[in-house]
């Protein structure tokens, strides 16, 4: 079994990569099902705040999902430097850089390992949760790319892998534009761009730029690589 995640897979047919971006695209855009799709997102936002930390010898001391698709991530270690300021630009560019990796494992036909990766990253993730909801979100998106990897014939497989990337690239460009709208408005006080702000003392407008660049250069690049362009 070890040696079949690693094994490549048929590409799928040229109609079913532009059906799964259309699915995609369709959860993504309208608002009524976006509340509801955002917390996909928000799991890979938070995922990316509380992976960075670790990586930078922070002490990850837990995570919470909520309803509202808000989410928090809480770690231990200096309260400025480089580690923190990594940590806190992870959030909005996780999901499209996520999306950006799963992009080149498809394209290089790995799609049993992205399957195997994501249900593994969900897994690590879920020990760190530390309320209900969040811990309910993750068990199910964790439960749904382990029953598919598992239990489903190849051409399901991806096709579920296909539109979950897709949603990583669609849905990763949206956040950024919400928290500018927001900011606009006086909203979002603390948002991570804020806090970036103070730890770098470099205006919030840059570090939005730099999540919009980050998204939508990773939808560009991985769009192209699952169109096979």
């Amino acid at each position: 079994m070890a040696l079949e995640v690693f094994d490549t897979q048929p590409a799928p047919e040229e109609w079913l990569v532009y059906a799964t971006a259309a699915a995609a695209l369709a959860a993504v855009v309208p608002r009524a099902l976006w509340r509801l799709t955002r917390n996909a997102i928000t799991i890979a936002h938070e995922g990316g705040h509380g992976l960075v930390a670790l990586a930078t010898g922070r002490r990850l001391d837990g995570i919470r999902l909520h309803s509202d698709t808000s989410g928090l991530t809480v770690s231990r270690g200096r309260p400025t430097g480089l580690g923190m300021i990594l940590t806190a630009a992870a959030g909005y560019t996780a999901p499209p850089l996520l999306g950006l990796g799963g992009a080149a494992l498809l394209a290089s036909g790995r799609i049993t390992l992205l399957l195997w990766a994501a249900t593994a990253l969900l897994l690590a993730m879920l020990v760190m949760i530390r309320n209900a909801y969040g811990a309910l979100t993750v068990v199910v998106t964790s439960a749904a790319f382990l029953l598919v990897s598992w239990l489903t014939e190849p051409d399901v497989q991806s096709a579920f892998a296909y539109t979950a990337v897709w949603f990583l690239l669609l849905g990763g460009v949206r956040p950024a534009f919400e928290l500018q709208h927001k900011r606009r408005y006086g909203g979002a006080p603390d948002s991570d761009a804020d806090q970036l702000a103070r730890l770098t003392h470099v205006p919030p407008a840059l570090w939005l730029f730099l999540f919009h660049a980050v998204s939508l250069c990773s939808l560009i690049g991985g769009g192209r690589w699952l169109l096979g362009i």
